[in-house]
C-alpha cells in the first residue's frame, strides 16, 4: 500500500541504502516502513547507539495513581466503551519456550490458551455492558492465519472491524559493513520486526487507523497478548477520556525482578519518556537498575486516542521519529556463533515521549501478569491464580501476601515439554509458598505443596523424584 503521508525529505538512494530500498521493494514492503527504516538507517550509518544517559532520563518522583480513581471516572469510561478498540499485540511465537506457533494459542488454564481467555473477556464485556467492543490484533506473517482460525471458532464475537493486521518486518544489517544481511540458509532470518514501535507505522499502512476512524472509534487500549491481567477498566479509561489525553501509559511499582525492564524517566524539560535497557549505558547499568531511584516500570499497558495519533501521523510524514534501539544479534537465533546483524527496532511505549500532555498513572500489580518463561508459566498453572466467570485472572485469596518468585533453570525446564514432563500432573499448591527455585532434574509427583520459601538443588547426574503428597517448606 502506498503511504498516505507524503515524504517531507525523501531518503537519499546513496550505494548504501539503494540495496535496503530494492530488497524491500522486491518484498512488497510499503513505502512508508521503507522512509521509517531509512530514518534509522541513517541514525546508524551516522553512529548512533541510542542510548539514553541518567542526565537524560532522571527519575520520576509522584504520577496519578489508580487507587485515587472514583465513580465518576467508571462513569465516564462506560460512556466511552462504545467509542473503544482493545488491540492485542500477537506477533510473537513461543520459540524461547520452544513453541513453533503463536504464543498466543499456548493453553495456560483449564485448557484456555491466552487468545481464548481473551476473546472470552471481550464477549463477557458486550454482554455485561451492551456496547460494541472490538478486539483486534496486530498479528506478524507467522501468526496471522492460525490466530484467526482460533477465533473463528466464537460465533459471538463478530463486529464491525478487521480482527487483524499485520506489523511490519525490515531487512537486518551485517554490523561490519552495514550492508543487508543474506543469510541463503534460511532467508528469512534475513528480516526482523522492527519492534512493537511499529504498531503506528502498520496502523497507517494498512489502513486500519483509518477504518477505526471512519467507524466511530476514538480511545484504543494496547497490550501484549500474554500479559493477563491486561484487561479493559472502564475507570482508567474514563480518566484518560475525562482528561482529554493524547496518550497514557500504565507502570507499576518497580521490584527487583523488574529492575532490566523499561521504566519511565522524565527529561529535565518535564517531559515524560521511556528507558528500555537497551538504551542505558554500559556505565550506568547499576544505576538503571537501581528500584528506588527510577520506581515505575512500563506495563506496556497503553492508551491512545486516536484522532491525536493521527493528527501526529500527519504533521510527522508517517514517520514519528522514537528512540532508536540499536539490538546487536546473531542472525541465525538457533546459532548463538551465526555472524551479528544489527536489527534497528523502536518501543511503542517511548511514543510518550512525541505527547506535550501524554501522562503515566501507576496501576496495582495485578494489570501486570506477563508470561514470557516457564517460570512464569508453572506459577499461573498453580493455585496461585484463579480464573474467574468473567475471564478475568486473579490472585487467589488464599494467597496471602505477593505472588511467590518462581525460578527454573532452563537446562531442564526452559522448553514447555521439558516443563510438562517433569510436573506431569500439573504445577505443585504454590499458595503459601513466598519463593520456589528448582535446579537440576527433578521430577515432581501429584499434591505437592510447597511453603514458604523453597529451594531444590539437585546436581546429580540422574533424576530426583519428589513423591505424591509431598509438602515442601523452607
Amino acid at each position: 500500500m502506498t503511504s498516505p503521508y507524503p515524504p517531507s525529505q525523501p531518503p537519499a538512494q546513496d550505494d548504501l541504502l539503494a540495496p535496503f530500498a530494492e530488497k524491500m521493494a522486491a518484498a512488497g514492503l510499503p513505502d512508508l516502513v521503507f522512509r521509517v527504516f531509512a530514518h534509522y538507517y541513517a541514525q546508524l550509518r551516522a553512529g548512533a547507539t541510542g542510548l539514553i544517559d541518567s542526565h537524560t532520563g532522571g527519575p520520576v518522583d509522584h504520577i496519578p495513581d489508580y487507587e485515587d480513581l472514583n465513580e465518576d471516572h467508571t462513569a465516564a469510561g462506560m460512556d466511552a466503551l462504545a467509542h473503544t478498540v482493545v488491540l492485542k499485540l500477537n506477533g510473537g511465537l513461543g520459540t524461547t519456550m520452544g513453541m513453533d506457533g503463536p504464543k498466543s494459542l499456548l493453553p495456560i488454564k483449564h485448557g484456555l490458551t491466552f487468545l481464548d481467555i481473551i476473546a472470552r473477556q471481550i464477549i463477557h464485556l458486550r454482554r455485561r455492558t451492551g456496547v460494541r467492543l472490538p478486539l483486534v490484533l496486530m498479528d506478524s506473517f507467522h501468526t496471522q492465519a492460525e490466530s484467526l482460525a482460533a477465533l473463528q471458532g466464537l460465533p459471538d464475537l463478530a463486529q464491525d472491524l478487521p480482527f487483524s493486521f499485520l506489523q511490519n518486518k525490515i531487512p537486518k544489517v551485517w554490523v561490519d559493513d552495514l550492508t543487508p544481511a543474506v543469510w541463503p540458509d534460511d532467508p528469512e532470518k534475513e528480516w526482523c520486526p522492527p519492534g512493537h514501535g511499529d504498531i503506528y507505522a502498520a496502523l497507517s499502512t494498512t489502513g486500519m487507523l483509518d477504518i477505526m476512524l471512519a467507524a466511530g472509534y476514538q480511545y484504543l487500549f494496547v497490550s501484549n497478548a500474554d500479559n493477563l491481567g491486561a484487561v479493559l477498566d472502564p475507570g482508567i479509561l474514563g480518566y484518560f477520556a475525562d482528561a482529554q489525553l493524547p496518550f497514557m501509559m500504565e507502570v507499576a511499582h518497580r521490584t527487583p525482578a523488574d529492575r532490566k525492564g523499561g521504566h519511565l524517566s522524565r527529561r529535565p524539560d518535564g517531559q515524560l519518556i521511556l528507558r528500555e535497557l537497551a538504551q542505558c549505558p554500559p556505565d550506568e547499568l547499576d544505576l538503571f537498575q537501581d528500584v528506588r531511584r527510577y520506581s515505575f516500570f512500563n506495563t506496556n499497558n497503553l492508551w491512545l486516542h486516536l484522532p491525536s495519533l493521527a493528527k501526529l501521523l500527519k504533521e510527522r510524514g508517517g514517520v514519528l521519529d522514537l528512540p532508536l534501539i540499536r539490538n546487536v544479534k546473531p542472525i541465525d537465533p538457533t546459532a548463538p556463533a551465526s555472524p551479528k546483524v544489527i536489527q534497528t527496532e523502536t518501543a511503542m511505549g517511548s511514543a510518550i515521549a512525541l505527547f506535550p500532555r501524554a501522562q503515566a498513572i501507576a496501576v496495582p500489580r495485578r494489570r501486570f501478569v506477563p508470561v514470557k518463561r516457564t517460570s512464569d508459566l508453572l506459577l499461573i498453572w498453580s493455585d496461585v491464580y484463579e480464573l474467574g466467570n468473567d475471564y478475568l485472572m486473579w490472585k487467589s485469596p488464599r494467597v496471602p501476601g505477593e505472588p511467590p518468585l518462581v525460578t527454573l533453570d532452563d537446562e531442564h525446564y526452559g522448553l514447555i515439554a521439558e516443563l510438562q514432563r517433569r510436573f506431569p500432573h500439573g504445577a505443585p499448591s504454590l499458595a503459601r509458598a513466598t519463593s520456589f527455585t528448582v535446579r537440576g532434574d527433578v521430577y515432581f509427583g501429584r499434591n505437592v505443596t510447597v511453603s514458604g520459601a523453597v529451594t531444590i538443588d539437585h546436581p546429580g547426574d540422574g533424576p530426583r523424584r519428589i513423591p505424591d503428597g509431598a509438602h515442601l517448606h523452607g
